[in-house]
């Protein structure tokens, strides 16, 4: 009986985690005014958008990052004032540690003058990323 108990328990708390990722993964969430860490082009290896920046973080065996990858470039390419940085987790190490990387796909999203506005962790969701760069465009860099 107490097998059947802890299973039960198991596959409750399996459904809830599941459930509590797929409700929050790829939300765009906004950073906090007084958190908010700025990059420069050349900290990221890349050149910064002229109105906002997706720096993802990826992996190569994630998948979830692939299709954000395609995602973002798609977006980033239908306005020249964006730009996509994509940086592998595994060989900057020094950026992902700073900013908490925990899992890929991460996106940081930088207004036009570097400062990270918005943070999504989880394969991005197009509306969502259309809100969060709303949010850029309408809102001054703290």
């Amino acid at each position: 009986m107490t097998g059947v108990l802890v299973v039960i328990i198991a596959l409750v708390l399996a459904l809830a985690f599941g459930g509590y990722r797929a409700v929050t993964d790829g939300r765009a969430r906004i950073v906090r005014a007084d958190t908010r860490p700025r990059l420069d082009a050349e900290r990221l290896g890349g050149q910064l958008g002229r109105q906002a920046t997706f720096v993802q973080f990826s992996s190569t065996v994630c998948a979830p990052c692939r299709a954000t990858y395609r995602l973002l470039s798609e977006v980033a390419a239908e306005d020249p004032g964006l730009a996509h940085i994509d940086i592998n987790a595994e060989t900057r190490l020094d950026l992902a540690e700073e900013f908490g990387i925990t899992r890929t796909p991460t996106v940081l999203l930088l207004d036009g003058e570097g400062v990270v506005r918005h943070r999504i962790v989880g394969a991005a969701r197009r509306a969502d990323v259309f809100e969060a760069l709303g949010h850029v465009a309408a809102s001054p860099a703290a």
